[in-house]
């Protein structure tokens, strides 16, 4: 496993990080045993950072990542989420922040996290997340509750805001460095370098759509991206190459960050991610790839309040 420093911060964070959505059945049920399992088979293979949320099944996903982990804590890096507890219920009011930080130390078992960060900012007006929101993930911070603070989302425009109107250590941007979007390399990154300030990657498969199965969840993506995404997981059957594999590869070997989060249960997905962090990539078929999402790489959806987008 590749490790790589996570900014300011100095964690060393493998370059493969465990996104726990699916160990809280974001994606389908998920067994027990397997979820736990998957969690030890990670860390057998050198993933030391753990995202999870309460909103990942209400707090199983962090219930079951905290039983996986027991007497290995000191271990691994965990990072955890608040703000967001349902799919149209936020709280991202001080006294919500806290509650749900000590319900996630609880579930976690642990005495703090390693990265506390407000989940899917975009939903609600930024006013207040950045202004008392932000306040208490500071106070936290300074508690000893959690050792560094940021911010997640989808739109770039407000995660730019973000990082230049408070003080975080680190953003977590989901699906703005794939195959289909490097909207993260072109419009985040910059802001985030002269600002100091870590980027966590994460949905390399673009919530599913750069995978054989398709889409997971839901998602209001325009027309040309489906297209798009359908045109180059033909490309790469043709050519004999799992779509995901390529999509792994990357997200991880060239968006220029730390860590990306990749979720699954699978033994056989997660050895695949694994080994995309160094497997050569097919540069013939990338370029191919690269020519068909030309016209899509600047293209996104719209998520949240309309004016954070």
């Amino acid at each position: 496993m590749q490790y790589n420093t996570l900014g300011s911060t100095g964690l060393k964070v493998s370059a493969v990080s465990f996104g726990t959505a699916p160990l809280g059945d974001m994606f389908g049920s998920a067994d027990e045993t397997a979820a736990l399992d998957a969690v030890r088979r990670a860390v057998d293979a050198g993933i030391n950072f753990f995202d999870s949320s309460p909103y990942y099944g209400q707090g199983l996903a962090e219930r079951r990542l905290g039983r996986a982990v027991a007497g290995i804590r000191d271990e691994v890096l965990i990072g955890t989420k608040a703000g967001r507890n349902g799919a149209n219920d936020f709280d991202f009011s001080p006294n919500g922040i806290r509650t749900s930080l000590e319900r996630s130390l609880e579930l976690l078992g642990t005495d703090h996290v390693d990265v506390f960060q407000l989940h899917d900012i975009e939903f609600v007006s930024l006013d207040g997340v950045f202004g008392d929101a932000y306040a208490e993930l500071v106070s936290l911070r300074d508690e000893g509750k959690c050792r560094y603070i940021g911010m997640t989302g989808y739109p770039m425009h407000t995660l730019a805001r973000a990082v230049t109107e408070t003080d975080l250590d680190v953003i977590l941007s989901y699906a703005h460095f794939t195959l289909l979007n490097t909207e993260l390399e072109t419009v985040l990154a910059p802001v985030c370098r002269d600002n100091d300030t870590a980027v966590i990657n994460a949905a390399a498969v673009a919530l599913g759509l750069l995978t054989p199965a398709g889409l997971r969840i839901d998602l209001p993506a325009p027309q040309e991206i489906l297209d798009a995404a359908r045109a180059v997981s033909a490309l790469c059957a043709a050519r004999g190459v799992d779509v995901s594999f390529l999509a792994n590869q990357f997200s991880i070997q060239r968006s220029g960050c730390a860590t990306t989060v990749i979720g699954t249960t699978k033994a056989k997905n997660l050895d695949a991610a694994v080994a995309a962090v160094s497997a050569p990539i097919d540069e013939e078929l990338l370029a191919d790839v690269l020519a068909i999402t030309d016209g899509v790489r600047s293209t996104s959806w719209i998520s949240g309040l309309p004016e954070n987008n």
